[in-house]
């Protein structure tokens, strides 16, 4: 491993100054970082421990909503009461993701930030655009198994790992972040994550020194709400595609509906076009698979993952029809 420098940030204006300076990295629980850290595919000078900074509570807002501070980890959150009352698909997701052991370490900030699993990136001994700009991306043509049909580019076809991150795009989640300035912002977690485009490396709008402090939801959706994922074995895996759904019906007809996806794209991915073809319909197969060909137009696969097409059409209908369906 790099030799590099430590800095303890004991408050969050100490913490955004430490990290602005270039090849720094804020650390927490480590559970991805450190890993990376070990290959040699991310190098930091500098660590900036962010974990006595206070961020660990959950906490109820003025609109009824909870505030999620970047340090609750994987484990709290997913059992945490008012989560697994109001906000299940959310606790469903978080326990769908990594093992026991690496849930009671990794934290909510990190899960979002987290990169991702493609097996070139990796690898340094192979070309890949997200570690190294410009050398660029062996997956294209290579195993893609686990890589997106939809959002890619010509310079990166890596997919988001998340099982966190979808659930509360479903949940319209916002993202508090702390600037270099000391002031701080929400960005909406559907605007928090770029596309690969001709800059892969660049995944976030965080700006250096930013500091994720919390999330934010919105008052508990009403509606059932379901988290299924898809993948090569029960547990410890990640998702060949993965669907949160929260739906509401009204007078036998969809009155409400929000999906998102994992495993099948560079960033948990949402298609407002796809829910609004649910809007005002009754519940049928044929709403449900016209929604999935408006979902997946434009999808394309790599070779070896172009089962996912089929397999996301397939889960869809299956999660719309669990979602919708009359309870006895």
């Amino acid at each position: 491993m790099k030799p590099f420098d430590y800095v303890r940030a004991l408050g969050p204006g100490d913490a955004t100054a430490a990290a602005g300076r270039e090849g720094a990295a804020f650390i927490a629980g480590g559970t991805n970082l450190l890993d990376l850290m070990k290959l040699g595919v991310m190098t930091p000078s500098t660590l900036v421990d962010i974990t006595h900074l206070h961020l660990d509570r959950v906490e109820t807002t003025e609109d009824a909503g909870l505030r999620i501070g970047a340090l609750v980890t994987n484990s709290d959150l997913a059992n945490h009461a008012a989560v697994r009352r109001d906000y299940a698909v959310l606790s469903r997701a978080l326990l769908a993701g990594a093992s026991g052991q690496l849930r009671n370490k990794a934290t909510t900030g990190g899960n979002l930030l987290q990169r991702t699993r493609c097996p070139y990136f990796y690898d340094t001994a192979m070309a890949c655009n997200k570690r190294d700009p410009g050398s660029g991306c062996r997956a294209i043509g290579g195993v893609t198994r686990l890589h997106a049909i939809l959002g890619a580019s010509a310079h990166c076809i890596a997919t988001h790992p998340s099982d966190m991150a979808v659930a509360m795009l479903a949940l319209g989640a916002g993202v508090e972040v702390e600037g270099a300035d000391g002031k701080r912002r929400v960005v909406a977690l559907d605007d928090f994550y770029r596309l690969p485009g001709e800059w892969p490396d660049i995944e976030t709008v965080l700006e250096p020194g930013d500091l994720i402090t919390a999330v934010l939801l919105p008052p508990p959706p009403q509606g059932r709400q379901i988290y299924r994922k898809v993948r090569d074995r029960a547990s410890y895996a990640f998702a060949l595609a993965s669907v949160a759904a929260v739906i509401r019906v009204d007078s036998g007809r969809i009155a409400s509906a929000a999906l998102a996806f994992g495993g099948i794209a560079p960033r948990p991915w949402r298609d407002g076009d796809a829910e609004a073809a649910l809007i005002g319909e009754v519940p049928s197969r044929e709403v449900f698979e016209r929604a999935a060909d408006i979902l997946l137009a434009d999808a394309q696969g790599q070779g070896g993952n172009e089962f996912k097409i089929d397999l996301t059409r397939r889960l869809l209908v299956s999660v719309l029809t669990e979602a919708t369906e009359e309870r006895t």
